[in-house]
């Protein structure tokens, strides 16, 4: 019987070693990638059953990663691991259509479950996370309206890289666009998001999970 093929996205190489043996004996592991742009490449040339995601990584997160999959194939199954327990993280990841939502501190065993449920077609929630979550959509069924969702890719990595500390210029050569046209997705980001300085921008970008502090 062929074992279900898994890719791993972790920026974190004590994290992704201890991964690969857990997932080695019971998946075929394709590879390990440590950024959101290279999870993408790797998704479409691999073909994965299953990509197991941390959901900030440098470049492009797993979340905004995973929405750009699912433009292009609506099928794919993306697992999050991640240290973030705060419903808000949650929410975002079953929003972006995400197959699982695991906590780093959880047993080994959660892991291998969300992936088989995400081979199942079904959604697996850390059950440390699942009541809380439940309760918060009852107390506020409203609280489904991601802000970032309504940003383009475009506008995201710009956020990513203002709240990375990155000047205007550096942005442009990251991206390769002009300064100008960095300028003008950062106005327009800020006019979207009713932010008034680079500040708040960096503040958002952590409260939503964008950039690491």
């Amino acid at each position: 019987m062929n074992r279900a093929r898994v890719l791993l996205a972790d920026d974190h190489r004590m994290v992704a070693e201890g991964l690969k043996s857990i997932l080695n004996g019971e998946f075929e592991l394709l590879g390990v990638v440590e950024d959101g742009l290279m999870m993408l490449q790797a998704a479409r040339k691999l073909q994965p059953d299953v990509i197991v995601a941390d959901i900030t990584m440098p470049h492009l997160n797993g979340l905004d990663a995973l929405a750009e999959l699912k433009k292009e194939n609506s099928r794919v199954k993306v697992v999050f691991l991640t240290m973030h327990r705060e419903v808000a993280y949650a929410r975002r990841a079953l929003d972006a259509g995400a197959s699982g939502f695991v906590l780093k501190h959880s047993a080994p065993s959660e892991l291998v479950a969300a992936i088989h449920a995400a081979l199942e077609g079904r959604i697996y929630l850390s059950p440390a996370i699942a009541g809380e979550l439940v309760q918060d959509l009852k107390r506020d069924p409203k609280a489904r309206r991601d802000p970032v969702g309504k940003l383009t890719v475009r506008q995201r990595e710009i956020l990513l890289l203002v709240a990375e500390g990155r000047s205007a210029k550096e942005i442009a050569s990251a991206l390769n666009i002009s300064a100008r046209t960095v300028e003008f997705h950062k106005y327009h980001t800020m006019e979207m998001l009713g932010l008034k300085t680079s500040a708040e921008m960096v503040h958002f970008a952590i409260k939503h999970g964008i950039v690491e502090i």
